[in-house]
C-alpha cells in the first residue's frame, strides 16, 4: 500500500474517533439546543411552567430537579432581586403566596429571605427554601435549558451570574418588545442566550411585528399567544413561518392559546395539543402537566 493511502486512511480513522468523541461527550442541553436551532424540526419540545409545581413548591429547587428527572427541555423560572442585592427564584414581588413570610422582596436581604419556607400549591408551607437563581444554575447546568422570566430589567446582574457558573448556552430570554428596541436594549447579549420575541397576535400590529423580526433578527422561535380560533393569524403564521423558525405556545390557560389549554388538554390531548402541534405548527410547548405532556408525546413519537 502507498504511503499516501496509509496517511489517508488514519486522517479518515482520527476523524472518525473524534466525531465519536465528541458525540459522547454531548451535554442534555447541547442536544436540546440542536433541536432549538433546527427550524425544520419534527419533535415537541416540553416547558415546565416554574418547574413542577404540583411536585414541589414553584420556583424551588425540587421543582427543577424533578423537571430535570422527567425529561422535560426547558424549565421555566422567574427572578426577583432582594435589598441587598441578591437574585432569588419567585414569581411575585412579595413573599405573601408563595412563603411563609409576607411583604416585599425588595425590603428583605436575602438572610431574611432564606430563614422562609416555600408555601405549595395548596398554600400549605414546606421544608423547602427560597433558592438563589445561583443555586438554580448550578442545579440545572448541562441538563436542561433554563427560560428566565422577569430577568429582562436585571440581565446585567444575571449575565454576570451565568459567566460564573457556565450556564450562559442554556439561556432562553423573551420579551414583547418591538425588534428595533430589543436590539438596542439587549443587543449585546444577542449573539450569547437564545432570544425569543412574545407576539400576541390579537394585536393590530402583530403581523408586521413578526415580518420586522424576519427582516432585522430573525429568531429561532417566535412565542405566541391568542384567544379564540375565530383569530386566522395563528394559522397563517404557523405555514408562514414552517422550515425557517420554531413556534412556542403556552397552555397554561385558555386565554393563551385559543382555548387549547392543560385542562382541556386532560381531556382530549389530540384535540387540544394536537391541534397545536398539527394545525398551527406548534414545536414548543409550555405546560403545567410537563409529565403528561411528555407522555402524550412519546406515544406520538413527537
Amino acid at each position: 500500500m502507498k504511503r499516501k493511502h496509509i496517511i489517508a486512511i488514519i486522517c479518515l480513522f482520527c476523524l472518525s474517533f473524534q466525531y465519536e468523541i465528541t458525540a459522547q461527550n454531548k451535554s442534555k442541553v447541547d442536544e436540546i439546543r440542536d433541536e432549538l436551532l433546527n427550524p425544520n424540526n419534527n419533535s415537541v419540545l416540553v416547558v415546565a411552567h416554574r418547574g413542577d409545581w404540583r411536585y414541589a413548591p414553584e420556583n424551588s429547587l425540587a421543582a427543577i430537579e424533578n423537571v430535570i428527572k422527567m425529561g422535560c427541555d426547558v424549565v421555566e423560572i422567574d427572578i426577583q432581586k432582594t435589598k441587598d442585592g441578591h437574585l432569588i427564584l419567585m414569581h411575585d414581588n412579595t413573599l405573601d403566596r408563595t412563603t411563609t413570610g409576607h411583604g416585599k422582596i425588595s425590603d428583605q436581604t436575602l438572610d431574611d429571605v432564606k430563614k422562609l419556607k416555600l408555601r405549595n400549591g395548596l398554600g400549605i408551607h414546606t421544608r423547602h427554601t427560597v433558592p438563589t437563581l445561583e443555586e438554580a444554575l448550578l442545579l440545572a447546568k448541562d441538563k436542561i435549558m433554563i427560560n428566565l422570566d422577569k430577568a429582562y430589567p436585571l440581565f446585567d446582574e444575571v449575565y454576570e451570574l451565568l459567566k460564573k457558573t457556565g450556564t450562559t448556552k442554556q439561556i432562553i430570554m423573551k420579551g414583547s418588545q418591538p425588534v428595533e428596541q430589543v436590539k438596542k436594549e439587549f443587543g449585546k447579549y444577542l449573539d450569547k442566550v437564545i432570544f425569543m420575541p412574545v407576539i400576541n397576535l390579537d394585536k393590530a400590529n402583530a403581523q408586521q411585528m413578526i415580518e420586522d423580526y424576519m427582516k432585522k433578527y430573525p429568531p429561532l422561535a417566535f412565542e405566541f399567544s391568542y384567544v379564540s380560533d375565530t383569530n386566522t393569524l395563528p394559522k397563517e403564521m404557523g405555514k408562514r413561518l414552517k422550515g425557517n423558525c420554531l413556534i412556542w405556545y403556552n397552555t397554561l390557560w385558555d386565554t393563551m392559546s385559543g382555548g387549547h389549554d392543560d385542562d382541556m388538554g386532560l381531556r382530549d390531548p389530540d384535540k387540544e395539543y394536537g391541534y397545536l402541534i398539527d394545525t398551527l405548527n406548534a414545536r414548543i410547548i409550555q405546560t403545567d402537566v410537563p409529565e403528561f405532556l411528555i407522555k402524550y408525546l412519546k406515544n406520538k413519537n413527537m
